[in-house]
């Protein structure tokens, strides 16, 4: 957790990795409106992949060029979080995922995120991403495109849903974990501010 401006980070907005992740903001409604098109739905789902799988693109830039910002440390999870929430709920719409693992997924996500925003606005405390929760993030990436992609019966569905559901069941367990971690971080912030 860290509380105020850490070592090391900055003030800019115009940076390359914060670009990257406002792309990937901006890219959420087409994807979406490609996944409920029948016609355009396997487009969508290969572009809600390539959104999803860029996750680790802006991090990594924005720590090998000096360009952590502020802005960065909120906007990139914040991609993460809404790129997923709508690509599942497109997704579990057009029918190709299951709503109960959509609702897994997303009822995790509004409680840490709930979390998140009270100790912020409230303590200016911000809880740090964990690397379990970066872990599961990344499982559950591969899982939910997978599991569509096998739903939706593309070249290699059997494998595709193989991979999707064992990469789902390991990432919902990770992903309960970490909130379980960070509402220890939180209760550590809530005990010290």
């Amino acid at each position: 957790m860290s509380e105020g401006t850490p070592a090391g980070s900055g003030g800019r907005v115009l940076t390359v990795p914060n670009v990257i992740s406002a792309l990937r903001i901006v890219l959420i409604p087409v994807f979406v409106t490609l996944i409920l098109d029948e016609d355009t739905t396997t487009a969508g789902l290969i572009m809600f992949g390539c959104v999803v799988a860029t996750d680790w693109v802006d991090g990594t830039i924005a720590r090998r060029t000096g360009q952590v910002s502020e802005l960065g440390k909120v906007l990139d999870p914040v991609a993460d979080r809404l790129a997923i929430a709508a690509g599942i709920i497109a997704l579990a719409v057009r029918g190709v995922f299951p709503v109960w693992g959509a609702v897994a997924i997303l009822v995790r996500d509004v409680a840490v995120l709930v979390v998140g925003v009270f100790l912020l606005s409230r303590r200016h405390v911000r809880i740090e991403v964990r690397w379990i929760g970066k872990v599961a993030t990344f499982s559950l990436m591969v899982a939910v495109p997978a599991i569509a992609w096998g739903a939706l019966d593309l070249p290699l569905a059997a494998a595709a849903t193989a991979v999707g559901w064992v990469s789902f069941t390991v990432g919902i367990v990770e992903y309960y974990v970490a909130a379980a971690v960070y509402a220890r971080d939180a209760r550590r912030a809530l005990a010290s501010s």
